[in-house]
């Protein structure tokens, strides 16, 4: 997958900061971990600062909709995590949850990745998660969720099988069977300029 990029990590992801992505190289159609921009810019687009750059894509619509579908068949991405911040609605108001998987292994989620190109030469690499209907466990904290894609999942979600009976990769997209925890987090999470550790105790 090549080298590891030299990335600090971060524990309050927000859009436009660079994450670790998953990506089949476009040349060599291998495996590559690089870093791209959260949220996504279609390659199409004449100037990125007037544009919607979605950092979710609803997986319902993303075979038909302008923004995704074209990503969606080329180039599908994994995004991986140790965990996610969800906020509830409540009478009080939107309270953050942190969510991980229960056997503690890291959450790889479905994305689409995008190159866009400007005419002085700047490249803009970019990506967006996938997502659907939250699964039982976590509707309670909110009714969406990212696709999150087991290890055996992966080949045909990157596109590594090719071919009529390798199956579909829309089939991929639908609420988690995997077991995760879930704990309150206090509300400095809400600004993005906070980033530590600390951000992922339980309160």
């Amino acid at each position: 997958m090549g080298p590891i990029p030299n990335w600090a990590g971060t524990w309050n992801m927000a859009p436009t900061k660079d994450a670790p992505v998953v990506r089949l190289h476009p040349e060599t159609g291998e495996r590559h971990l690089g870093l791209l921009r959260w949220g996504l810019v279609p390659h199409w687009v004449k100037d990125p600062k007037t544009t919607r750059q979605p950092i979710n894509a609803r997986g319902e619509t993303i075979a038909s909709t302008p923004m995704f579908r074209d990503a969606f068949v080329r180039r599908r991405c994994l995004v991986p995590a140790d965990a996610f911040y969800e906020w509830q609605t409540t009478p009080e108001g939107k309270l953050p949850w942190a969510i991980a998987r229960a056997d503690a292994a890291c959450l790889v989620f479905a994305g689409l990745w995008e190159g866009w190109r400007g005419a002085d030469g700047s490249i803009i690499r970019s990506f967006t998660i996938v997502t659907t209907s939250a699964n039982d466990a976590l509707r309670p904290l909110h009714e969406r969720m990212p696709v999150v894609l087991e290890e055996p999942d992966w080949p045909l979600w990157l596109g590594e099988k090719t071919g009529a009976d390798v199956g579909d990769p829309a089939s991929l997209i639908r609420p988690s069977d995997s077991g995760f925890r879930a704990w309150r987090v206090a509300t400095t999470v809400n600004n993005v300029r906070n980033d530590a550790a600390a951000l992922l105790d339980p309160v």
